[in-house]
Parts: C-alpha cells; structure tokens; sequence
C-alpha cells in the first residue's frame, strides 16, 4: 500500500480484509444506507454538520472525525481489527467510507480521495453500475471488470450471473484489497488480478466491462488519470485491449467520460475508426451531457464544449 495506509497505521493484511468483510455485513445487519454523492455536495454536507459526528453515516459516509463513544463497543473493536481507523489525540477518523449501489455496500478510500492510490466511488460508478448490471443480465459464462476499483461491477455481474466466471483486474493494490473485502462481505466468487488494463490478465471473455479513469493528464492519482489526448489515451487502449479479447458472440462495455469538440463525439469517432477493421460493431448512448464543467478550464480541453458520459458496447458478431 502506498497512501491508503500509512507507516502508522496497521499495515492490510488477510486477517484485516476478513474483518473488513465482517465489517461491512455488520452496518448491513443495522440497516446501513450511504449513497455517495459528488465533491461539491460532500463538501457542503460536511460544513452543514456538527463538528463531532454522530450516527454510522456521519462515520462512515460523510467521513467525519468521532470519538470513540460515538461508535458502539463491537463495532469499533471490529473496525480496529481491520485496520480502518486512525486516532489523532482522543478523536478518530475512518480510512474508509461504505457506501451502498445497487442494494449492496462497498468499501472504498475516506473523503477525499486525494491519495495516488485512493480507490474512487462517486456518481460515475452508479451510472456504470446500472449499465453493467443490465449488461451482465443478457447472459455470458465468463466475465472480466478491467479497472475493478472497489469492485464494483464485478460484485454486480457476478450477483446476475451466478455460474460465470468473474474475473477483475486493476494497476493499484489498494484497490484490489477492499474490492476483495467487498466481494466476501457480498458473498460473491471473483477471482482478483494486479493488471495495467487487460496485460496481466489470460484469454478471452464473453462480456468485459470497464469505467476507465478519463481526465486529460496525469494527476498522480490512478482512478482519475485518463492521460493524452484529451484523456482518450487510457479509455481507447482498453477499448482496443478488450476488443481483441472477445469471445465469439462477445462483447465489451465501456462506461467514460467524452470530449465533444464542434458537437462531434470524439470517443465515438475513434470507436466507428477502429472497430470495422476488427470485425466489431458498436452500439453507443451519450448517458449525460455535461459532467465535470469545470475542467474545461483547462488548457489541455481547449476547444472543447463539454465533457459528456457515454456508454459504448461493442460487440463481436
């Protein structure tokens, strides 16, 4: 781990992850409810709460310090024996937020998520959850999630299809750890890989699904950095790894986030470019026009009217 956990804190361990598993089934058997929303609106509910928290959902949602009398006596020692938390004098603060997509709850990295290897769920990934699960209901014996994070649509897939086999891949450890954590407190059977996209993981797939990071440059941050060309760079290497990994019948969606320049989608025209020449076709849906404005501000979207979500799937006939 490099940020997730720190040299003072308890390093991960497979103790840990099982605890964190029994964690997380713990705030479900309490009814425990967090939907995650953007930035700007975490920031505002946190200045509109008290200083010191007070419910599971202040702890574990809104990722506010608590003293150790604001959480009952079973949980803390469980959420100790996983390692979660952090003390700063007689205050705590959990390394984690739970939240819940799709009636199910994900671990995934604290508010904010500004380390190298924070493990990001927000907006995007309940749009690429519904997207994925209504994917994965179509049917296909073996599935592959590039760029898991917390696990997210591979837990989902592998709830819709129960006999396939399910296999999920991502660059940062961290990640791959609480998505691990997150599969056995869903009691789901996925088979996890440390992978740059698709290069560590062998053979082909009936259905792959991908929520690549997609904002132009590099960041330092893994979950984010969509790298060149306007952050098409990772977004069409994966779609070009994954194309090239389909089964007969196959197919590969693609949950990202689009430049539009002069009303034209860029991530579509590189598609319709590239995949005739491989056999492949596409369907395409723009899902929301206008995410993440304000890093049009940037000079590397200059001449860009907006950024738009887009789901693409393309099939192998």
């Amino acid at each position: 781990m490099t940020a997730l956990w720190t040299a003072k804190d308890q390093p991960p361990t497979k103790e840990g992850s099982d605890a964190l598993a029994q964690f997380i089934r713990a705030l479900e058997r309490r009814g425990y409810l967090f939907v995650t929303p953007g930035g700007a609106t975490i920031a505002l509910n946190r200045r509109g709460r008290a200083d010191e928290a007070r419910t599971l959902r202040d702890i574990f949602g809104w990722s506010l310090d608590f003293a150790e009398k604001d959480l009952e006596p079973g949980l803390f020692a469980l959420a100790t024996r996983a390692g979660i938390l952090r003390s700063n004098g007689d205050r705590w603060r959990s390394l984690v937020r739970i939240s819940t997509v799709e009636g199910r709850l994900f671990a995934h990295s604290a508010y904010p998520p500004k380390a190298a290897d924070a493990v990001f769920l927000g907006p995007d990934t309940y749009r690429f959850a519904r997207l994925a699960a209504a994917e994965a209901a179509k049917g296909g014996q073996s599935v592959l999630d590039v760029g898991t994070g917390a696990g997210v649509g591979a837990i989902i897939a592998s709830s819709r299809l129960p006999r396939a086999r399910v296999t999920a891949c991502d660059i940062n450890a961290a990640a791959l750890y609480l998505a691990q954590a997150n599969a056995e407190a869903n009691g789901r059977p996925v088979e996890f890989v440390l992978s740059d996209g698709l290069s560590g993981v062998a053979g082909g797939f009936d259905l792959i699904i991908a929520n690549p990071p997609f904002i132009s440059g590099r960041f330092g941050r893994v979950y984010r950095d969509g790298g060149a060309d306007r952050g098409l760079e990772v977004p069409m290497a994966w779609a070009r790894e994954g194309a090239q990994r389909l089964n007969r019948a196959g197919r590969m969606l693609i949950y990202t986030g689009s430049p539009i320049v002069d009303a034209e989608d860029a991530f579509r025209r590189r598609l319709e470019q590239m995949l005739p020449g491989l056999g492949l076709r596409l369907d395409y849906e723009e899902i929301d026009p206008d995410i993440f404005g304000g890093m049009l501000e940037r000079s590397d979207y200059r001449g860009v009217e907006r950024l738009a979500a887009v789901a693409a799937v393309i099939r192998r006939p």
